[in-house]
């Protein structure tokens, strides 16, 4: 069963980053073209935010790659960071592309430019920010789905990429009335890209670092441990380890003082057991006696 959940997530990857990638150079196209025609700043700006959405897209898909092969010698969890650090390159992907809006809106503010649209133009970015705010719809809920983080952040720099193209229409309706509206929208993109960015590196990294126990797991967790072990008498230190869907579960459980080695070793291989069917984690257990000094066990 894990094994099939694993495939499943990885053929999801692969098509969310080869149909991302596919649209994205197509949209590129029409953009750049689009913004080289009028000349605006803004649209050439966005056709590049386009494009390196391709190569988030290309970073999801290494990354399901690498996270899909199996463990071995140097890698005895698996390769399942592999997605989390792909998650993390993509929102640095994300911070570049913010500031450089902030510079090219500044520069065209300073210099007064006055930015003439067409129809056709507009309407190149209209139709864009539809289709990225579909993928980005697409990428959010399949990432959900197999609870993959570089898909849910390679959503949202699709959904990016729709909030820049429809300010830009924005912009590019209300150019005839305020000639520093292109310029002014261009800031407030840069304030969604950099948000977004802020979102996704902080997810991943939280991951790479080390994450507490989630309260509904440690709830669930100790609900096992009543039902397998009433004789447990407190349990503490819930450490998370995570590798892509490998969960990787420490914790001390306190038991009888007068309980043998055996006796312990029983209940742990029972506890642990339970948790691997019911939970789908590899837990590691340490006993200890009862004591009844509440400053041992302070570390949550």
């Amino acid at each position: 069963m894990i094994l099939l959940i694993d495939k499943t997530k990885q053929r999801l990857g692969y098509l969310e980053g080869v149909l991302s990638s596919i649209v994205n150079v197509v949209l590129f196209a029409f953009k750049l073209w689009a913004g080289l025609l009028t000349g605006s700043v803004a649209m050439i700006a966005d056709a590049w935010h386009t494009i390196l959405d391709t190569l988030s897209s290309f970073v999801v898909l290494l990354g399901f790659y690498i996270s899909g092969k199996p463990y071995d010698k140097e890698h005895p969890f698996g390769h399942g960071r592999a997605e989390v650090i792909a998650s993390i390159v993509i929102g640095i992907l994300l911070t570049i592309v913010g500031f450089n809006f902030i510079k090219d809106s500044f520069l065209q503010l300073h210099e007064k430019k006055v930015i003439a649209y067409t129809p056709l133009s507009i309407m190149v970015f209209g139709v864009s920010a539809f289709v990225k705010e579909g993928l980005a719809w697409f990428s959010i809920r399949v990432g959900k789905k197999v609870d993959s983080k570089s898909l849910v952040a390679d959503g949202w720099h699709h959904r990016s990429d729709a909030i820049a193209s429809a300010i830009v229409v924005v912009g590019a309706l209300l150019g005839g009335l305020f000639w520093w509206i292109d310029s002014v929208l261009g800031f407030i993109v840069s304030a969604f890209i950099l948000l977004a960015a802020y979102d996704v590196t902080r997810e991943g990294a939280n991951i790479l670092l080390g994450e507490r126990i989630d309260t509904e797991l440690k709830k669930q967790i100790q609900k096992i441990i009543e039902e397998e072990a009433p004789d447990v008498t407190g349990s503490h230190h819930f450490h998370v380890h995570r590798y892509g869907d490998h969960l990787e579960i420490t914790l001390h459980l306190e038991m009888p003082g007068d309980y043998t080695l055996n006796n312990a070793h029983e209940i742990a291989t029972r506890i642990e057991n339970a948790l691997r069917i019911n939970l789908n984690v590899e837990p590691t257990i340490h006993f200890e006696p009862q004591s009844d000094n509440p400053d041992i066990h302070a570390y949550p």
